[in-house]
């Protein structure tokens, strides 16, 4: 039987020698959850993005897409997953088309359902206009929209965006924001957002804040607040005071 959790580590632990980048994390997402990943450099962000992009296997615990198990199981668990990387992995010199066609190749889509995705998803986004253009000649803002198309056309239950606002204007930043908020509730999909903006992740169901490779806390932003050791009014200032706290006394808020 298949798990309504579209996403579940269990008590998941990776190592690079001495360097523990993850220790034990537990994480569940269900179906239209947008889950904020907050977490300063060397928190293990990236850590976590590779372990469930099965770019590395964790040297414990368990990690679940839909049911499905990434280790014993990896084609059928890495299909449920659509990713937008910080780092664009577009081919410059190929149109708009021609990218998004050989995704959806790649995932075995036949010519004509990828013809139709592609045409579906570019009307969406407002984009059709731009199906036969070169992407280098696309704004920054405008590439990150074609990544996420791309990351949808194999109609995942999982969509992973590991730091996707990096470089994009405050305007384009919002726009990109939008269009995930609204795909996560039409689509019941479930949304992990890992950024260093913290003011993209104040409308999120649950925020999960990683430290030194930990689950520091996990809450609404509401519940986020009031864990602060201090009276806090913003989540920016929350957030710094957990972790300067956690530092300084070694605990870690459940």
């Amino acid at each position: 039987m298949i798990s309504q959790d579209a996403l579940k580590l269990s008590g998941v632990s990776k190592s690079y020698g001495v360097v523990k980048a993850l220790t034990h994390v537990d994480l569940v997402i269900k179906p239209a959850e947008f889950i904020g990943l907050l977490g300063q450099n060397g928190a293990g962000k990236t850590t976590l993005f590779q372990l469930l992009t099965g770019l590395f296997h964790s040297d414990s615990g368990s990690i679940s897409i839909s049911g499905f198990n990434i280790q014993r199981e990896p084609i059928k668990a890495l299909s449920k997953i659509g990713v937008v990387f910080q780092q664009s992995t577009l081919d410059l010199d190929l149109s708009v088309y021609a990218n998004l066609k050989f995704h959806c190749l790649l995932h075995g889509l036949s010519r004509k359902t990828a013809q139709q995705r592609i045409q579906r998803e570019l009307e969406r986004f407002s984009m059709a206009d731009l199906m036969h253009q070169s992407v280098r000649g696309l704004s920054g803002g405008t590439r990150r929209k074609v990544e996420l198309i791309r990351a949808l056309l194999h109609q995942p239950s999982v969509l992973l965006m590991d730091e996707a606002t990096v470089g994009l204007d405050p305007e384009s930043r919002a726009s990109l924001l939008e269009h995930v908020v609204s795909l996560c509730k039409e689509r019941e999909l479930a949304v992990l957002w890992s950024t260093h903006i913290i003011e993209e992740v104040q409308g999120a169901d649950r925020i999960v804040v990683l430290h030194k490779g930990k689950v520091l806390a996990e809450s609404s932003p509401v519940q986020l607040l009031q864990q602060a050791p201090q009276p806090s009014f913003s989540l920016e200032d929350a957030f710094l005071q957990l972790i300067t706290h956690n530092n300084k006394v070694g605990i870690i808020y459940e």
